[in-house]
């Protein structure tokens, strides 16, 4: 093993463990040394032995949000490069990622290229090469968004975002559970 390779570790936070596998394989071919986990229990455990320089973390993680991941990876590394991966994108958990210390946020799907070019710091697209639609932003996108805000203000408690959002704690679950697609 040379010092390139050692120099290139990634933590992979993911609970879709197909999708796991394959971003291992695709990273060790570019040199990577990998390890994965997929709640933030097992990263705490795998922390001390994989001392990772970059990081790809899901949004979802099971019953646990990634966001408290990316706050836990960044308090140990703040020099951790961190992209967040997510199916369920929205202005608000994009803006919390980044504060948590998350280098670049990513919607899935998302290839290897995409996800090394993030941690350079590059924005995929480029934003001039991004087209502006005229399509109005659907009534469930800012719900979701809004919902996503104030769990980010609550330090993501579904019960308080609920109560301040006047639904029921139930009906919350069942919106967060749902696959959301903007």
């Amino acid at each position: 093993m040379n010092t390139a390779d050692e120099a290139r570790r990634l933590l992979i936070v993911e609970d879709d463990e197909a999708f796991a596998r394959t971003l291992r394989r695709s990273f060790e071919r570019r040199g990577y040394l990998v390890s994965s986990a997929a709640s933030l229990e097992a990263v705490t455990a795998l922390l001390p032995t994989a001392r990772p320089t970059h990081a790809v973390v899901d949004l979802k993680l099971g019953g646990e949000s990634g966001l408290t991941v990316v706050r836990h990876l960044h308090e140990q590394d703040p020099d951790l490069l961190i992209v967040v991966l997510t199916g369920f994108a929205s202005i608000a958990t994009a803006v919390e990622a980044i504060k948590l210390g998350a280098c670049n946020y990513l919607v899935k799907p998302a290839n290897t290229d995409d996800i090394e070019a993030a941690f350079g710091g590059e924005s995929l697209p480029e934003p001039a090469e991004t087209p502006v639609t005229a399509r109005a932003t659907s009534i469930k996108t800012l719900e979701m968004e809004r919902i996503h805000e104030v769990l980010a203000e609550t330090g993501f408690n579904i019960s308080e975002t609920a109560r301040r959002l006047g639904m029921h704690r139930r009906t919350l679950a069942r919106k967060l559970a749902k696959r959301w697609v903007p």
